[in-house]
C-alpha cells in the first residue's frame, strides 16, 4: 500500500486558478448577497446582556418586520444570529441539539465555550457558505461569557460586541458609553441604544429592539422590549372638497369599437350522464 504524502503546508491557491478558469469557459463568478441586521451584546455586573433588532429583509423588500433574532441554545446561553435568516435558525437548532445531548451525556450545564467550539468547527467546515455571523452569550460555572462568531468561523472574545450591517453605529455607541461592571439597567439601556443606532444608520435593520438578560440564576427574554421608531401621527386632514381645485377645460373622446359575442356550448357524454 502506497504511503499517503502530507499536504505542503501554507495557504492553497488552487480554487483561484479554478475560478480563473472558468471565467474564461464563459462562467460567471457568484455575486456577493447583502444582507441586512443589527445585533449586539455586553457583559455586565451580573451577567450577560443581548440584543437585536426584528427587520428581515429580501433584497430592497422588507419580508418581515418582527423577525425574531434572538435563538436558544441552551437554558443558561442564547444566540443572536444575522446574515440568512434560514442559515441562523438552522445552525443554532443543530448546535441545540448537540449541547442538549451533551447535557445528558455529561450531567451537567454546558459550558459557553462548548458552544463556541461547536459553532465555530461546523461554520469553518463550510468555508463561509453558510451565511450565519452569531453573537454568543450565557452565564456558567466560570460567569459570563461573550463571543463573536464569523461565517468562516474565526471567533472573538470580547466585554462588548456587534455584529450585522448596522454592527458599525452600534459599536460606536458601546465605545462611546461602555464601561466594567455596569448595572443591569444601564445595560439594558445601552444595549437599546445600539440596536436603535443601527436601526436608524441602516436601511438593512428596523423595527423594534429584542432584549435577552442572561443571569445564572435566570434568563430574562424580552420581546420586543421597545419600539425604536415610533410612527408618528398625522396632524391635518389632506383631503380636499369637490370643486376646491378648478376644472380649465374638459375633454370627452369617443373611441368605436366593436362587440364580438361568442357562445362556448358545452355537452356531456352519455356515460358521464349515466354515472352523475
Amino acid at each position: 500500500m502506497a504511503a499517503v504524502e502530507a499536504p505542503m503546508p501554507g495557504f492553497s491557491f488552487e480554487n483561484c486558478q479554478r475560478n480563473k478558469f472558468l471565467e474564461k469557459m464563459g462562467y460567471k463568478t457568484p455575486t456577493a448577497y447583502k444582507t441586512g441586521t443589527t445585533i449586539a451584546g455586553i457583559i455586565y455586573k451580573d451577567g450577560v446582556v443581548l440584543g437585536a433588532d426584528t427587520r428581515a429583509t429580501e433584497d430592497t423588500v422588507v419580508a418581515d418586520k418582527n423577525c425574531s433574532k434572538i435563538h436558544y441554545l441552551a437554558d443558561n446561553m442564547y444566540c443572536c444570529g444575522a446574515g440568512t435568516a434560514a442559515d441562523t435558525e438552522m445552525t443554532t437548532q443543530m448546535i441545540a441539539s448537540q449541547l442538549e445531548l451533551h447535557k445528558l451525556n455529561t450531567g451537567r450545564t454546558p459550558r459557553v465555550t462548548t458552544a463556541n467550539r461547536l459553532l465555530k468547527q461546523m461554520l469553518f467546515r463550510y468555508q463561509g457558505h453558510i451565511s450565519a455571523a452569531l453573537v454568543l452569550g450565557g452565564v456558567d460555572v466560570t460567569g459570563p461569557h461573550l463571543y463573536s462568531i464569523h461565517p468562516h468561523g474565526s471567533t472573538d472574545k470580547l466585554p462588548y460586541v456587534t455584529m450585522g450591517s448596522g454592527s458599525l453605529a452600534a459599536m460606536a455607541t458601546f465605545e462611546d458609553r461602555f464601561k466594567p461592571n455596569m448595572e443591569k439597567a444601564e445595560a439594558m439601556k445601552l444595549v437599546r441604544d445600539a440596536i436603535a443606532a443601527g436601526i436608524f444608520n441602516d436601511l438593512g435593520s428596523g423595527s423594534n429592539v429584542d432584549l435577552c438578560v442572561i443571569t445564572k440564576d435566570k434568563v430574562e427574554y424580552l420581546r420586543p422590549f421597545d419600539e425604536a421608531n415610533i410612527k408618528g401621527k398625522r396632524e391635518g386632514n389632506y383631503g380636499f372638497k369637490r370643486g376646491t381645485t378648478a376644472i380649465l377645460s374638459t375633454e370627452v373622446k369617443k373611441i368605436p369599437f366593436d362587440i364580438v359575442s361568442t357562445q362556448v356550448v358545452t355537452s356531456r357524454s352519455d356515460s358521464a350522464m349515466d354515472t352523475a
